[in-house]
């Protein structure tokens, strides 16, 4: 069975993403990320091409007879976290952390393309291995389809799959839905304008400190009294900067945070919202508020009908009783929805809690102690690995020799 070559190819899955964790590397430059990936796939008979602009690896596996293209995608970088797990493969480069679970992705894709590349003869079509940079809040999804990404290398890419771990869910199950999967996520500042004075004579300025504060409570109302509860928003101010002595009021106060919708139209909504719900509390005060939003990533929706045969294809792979409808979209954000706004396609949740642990009390992703269940992977491998080869018509049943 398939499963059982996935778990085969474990430990040295497993020794790629500890290898991967050690060093990691944030943004759109990866070198030393990409060298491994080109290493780790280098014998497999792929067409391997670099980013011209990005350290993004495509490889490209084709079977013996025409078909259609389908697209399997890991991300590969790091944040900006100074790791506390006490791992003895953890980082080696101060500040910086694989955080989020992107040494795992890139480590199962590798296997996965290991356990394809086995089973070539038996395709019909063509798969895209995207390895990419940038996901964290870099939009290298989004680099390299400017750079052909979806053309396949010469064919057109039909259908596309991804995978993420959370250490929140029970290791070595699969959640996806249809439609909304994560939220679009956008940046928000506003300056609030005042009169600075003294902090002894309040009424000779225009204080913009309780303006602010004010800006934040109406923002909270606004949203839950404007946006309805089955296409929800989150509106997070997260951080609030003014002044710099106790006797001194600010000229200024800069808030700083995050909107997340799930939709086009509400996503529209909330920005005008939120500039009209600033502005207008600030003029009520007699100051201004300069409302800057900063768009972020889109919706990562779902296909449904391909939603669907993903569920189909890894209940036959994990077992049922290990693959779940999510109830849910999680309000986190994805620039894989790139890639699936162009092509049908689907993202799920792979469930690594580590031993030891409750899904529920596990360090959260971009925690700076987060980790996952290694053993993990090899449900991963296999979904990956699943998907492709059902779309291209091939067997996953029988295990390659």
């Amino acid at each position: 069975m398939i499963l059982d070559e996935a778990r085969r190819l474990l430990p040295d899955a497993v020794a790629l993403r500890r290898s991967l964790h050690a060093c990691p590397e944030t943004g759109l430059h990866l070198p030393k990320t990409q060298r491994q990936i080109l290493e780790a796939l280098d014998g497999l008979g792929l067409d391997v091409r670099t980013g011209r602009r990005l350290s993004s690896v495509t490889a490209t596996l084709d079977g013996p007879r025409d078909g259609p293209v389908v697209l399997l995608r890991a991300d590969m970088d790091a944040l900006p976290v100074a790791e506390a797990t006490g791992l003895e493969f953890a980082s080696r480069n101060p500040g910086v952390m694989h955080a989020c679970g992107h040494d795992a992705h890139t480590a199962m894709l590798v296997a996965a393309a290991r356990l394809l590349a086995a089973r070539r003869d038996g395709l019909a079509g063509r798969v895209v291995f995207m390895f990419q940079p940038g996901e964290e809040g870099h939009h290298g999804a989004r680099h390299m389809i400017d750079e052909g990404l979806l053309a396949g290398h010469g064919r057109e890419v039909g259908a596309a799959f991804a995978l993420h771990v959370t250490p929140g869910l029970p290791s070595g199950g699969l959640w996806l839905r249809p439609g909304p999967q994560m939220a679009a996520s956008d940046k928000l500042h506003i300056v609030v304008r005042g009169r600075g004075g003294h902090a002894s004579s309040p009424h000779t300025a225009c204080d913009p400190v309780p303006v602010a504060c004010e800006v934040v409570l109406a923002l909270q109302t606004a949203v839950t009294r404007t946006v309805s509860v089955s296409d929800p928003a989150v509106v997070t101010v997260s951080s609030l900067s003014a002044g710099s002595m106790p006797g001194v009021i600010p000229e200024t106060v800069a808030l700083a945070g995050t909107l997340r919708t799930l939709s086009h139209e509400t996503r529209a909504h909330v920005h005008e919202v939120v500039t009209r719900v600033a502005q207008g509390v600030a003029a009520a005060h007699g100051a201004t508020a300069e409302v800057s939003i900063v768009a972020g990533y889109p919706v990562t929706r779902n296909d449904p009908a391909f939603t669907d045969f993903v569920l189909r294809t890894a209940a036959d792979v994990l077992g049922a009783k290990h693959v779940h409808v999510q109830s849910a979209p999680a309000m986190t954000a994805e620039d894989f929805s790139y890639v699936l706004d162009a092509v049908p396609g689907a993202l799920a949740f792979l469930g690594a809690c580590p031993p030891g642990l409750e899904p529920g009390r596990a360090p959260a992703l971009h925690s700076d102690r987060a980790d996952i269940d290694e053993d993990a992977l090899a449900a991963g491998i296999a979904c990956y690995a699943a998907v492709a080869l059902r779309r291209l018509g091939a067997d996953i049943g029988a295990g390659a020799s």
